[in-house]
């Protein structure tokens, strides 16, 4: 995009509209060179690989036209430092979507913080976000400073952002407009240079009615958005994603990795993934732990056949009496409870095998 105008609104205007680049003139032919060069390396770069490693155990996979352009658009908004929406299912990637940004950004060397707005209880996210000054509170024996601060001029993430108290947000949008804040307790101002980033899960139409969603601050936060689409909507990532899964949780936890049969990568391709990565992640940490094929199958698919059509006493299919069938869902739910089981136990000492095992009485 050629444009005597440096505005920032037109310049997310064009993006909007696909530009890959801006240049403001008057220009050099040199810098109009530099800026083809660049697009047309950053189209190479951006899809050389389609697992693309962020850090350490975060990787963005861009294998479907979707998320292709996902990370275009990311690339894009990433130079422009301006307020970015995550939209998306939960479990679709939004934080890893919002790492993409900051590492794209010329801030990828500073500091990238994410603050769960749910997960912080309301009478404490103001103090997380902001800090305090000592005695600001009961049990505030010294002054703490807050994200916007230890992020500073980095990106913070702020993940649940439908969940923030309206009165919280008000001071939130005081902060994109001015960059300035004040701990609690403390009249003094602080400025900072943040870059805001914020992510939801929530139907942002129904939250502006209901006025979970202050409009003013959407309006400010929506200067850019990203709309990850789900897991069910971009399948041919499916294989993708588990083979990787796979390798990086076999390598964690120093297991040799499982086979991905046809029969299975079948299953997983027809289900429809409702948690998306973040259930697909579980089932390959279950699969490797408990390694049963047919059991992973069947946890797609409770109703799947895994023995070619025939039940496994050798009698056709659909001739299971009641009393199979009861047996058969006996068994499936035991199968899950013990699963289940094994799987908290591991994650509360830490995947260490034998700690687990000591701590469920068994061998």
């Amino acid at each position: 995009m050629l444009s005597c105008v440096s505005d920032t609104r037109k310049v997310v205007q064009a993006m909007r509209l696909g530009a890959q680049d801006y240049l403001t003139k008057p220009f050099q032919k040199a810098e109009l060179d530099a800026v083809i060069d660049q697009c047309l390396g950053k189209n190479q770069q951006s899809y050389a690989g389609e697992v693309e490693e962020l850090c350490d155990d975060v990787f963005f996979v861009a294998a479907s036209p979707a998320m292709r352009k996902i990370r275009s658009q990311a690339a894009l908004v990433a130079n422009v430092d301006i307020p970015v929406l995550l939209l998306g299912e939960s479990g679709t990637g939004k934080e890893v979507l919002g790492r993409l940004v900051h590492k794209l950004s010329p801030r990828a060397h500073r500091t990238f913080l994410k603050v769960n707005c749910a997960a912080v209880p309301a009478d404490l996210l103001e103090s997380e976000l902001f800090g305090y000054e000592a005695g600001a509170f009961t049990g505030a024996t010294h002054a703490k400073p807050g994200k916007f601060e230890l992020c500073n001029k980095g990106t913070i993430l702020l993940d649940e952002i439908g969940e923030m108290p309206p009165i919280l947000q008000a001071k939130l949008l005081h902060v994109l407009q001015d960059q300035q804040f004040s701990r609690l307790g403390s009249r003094s101002v602080i400025k900072v240079d943040v870059r805001i980033l914020a992510a939801t899960n929530i139907n942002i139409p129904e939250a502006l009615a209901n006025k979970r969603l202050r409009e003013d601050l959407y309006y400010r936060l929506n200067a850019f958005t990203l709309n990850l689409p789900p897991l069910r909507e971009r399948k041919e990532e499916i294989p993708i994603l588990l083979k990787h899964f796979m390798s990086r949780m076999a390598e964690q936890y120093a297991r040799p990795p499982l086979p991905l049969s046809p029969t299975l990568m079948t299953a997983c391709l027809e289900y429809a993934w409702p948690g998306n990565l973040r259930e697909l992640s579980n089932f390959i940490k279950r699969y490797l732990i408990l390694g049963d094929e047919s059991l992973a199958i069947a946890e797609l698919n409770p109703k799947s056949d895994v023995n070619g059509g025939q039940r496994a006493d050798g009698a056709p299919k659909g001739t299971e009496s009641s009393t199979g069938g009861l047996k058969s869902l006996s068994r499936s739910a035991k199968d899950e409870a013990e699963a289940g089981a094994i799987t908290q136990a591991l994650e509360q000492t830490n995947w260490n095998r034998k700690q687990a095992a000591a701590l469920l009485k068994i061998s």
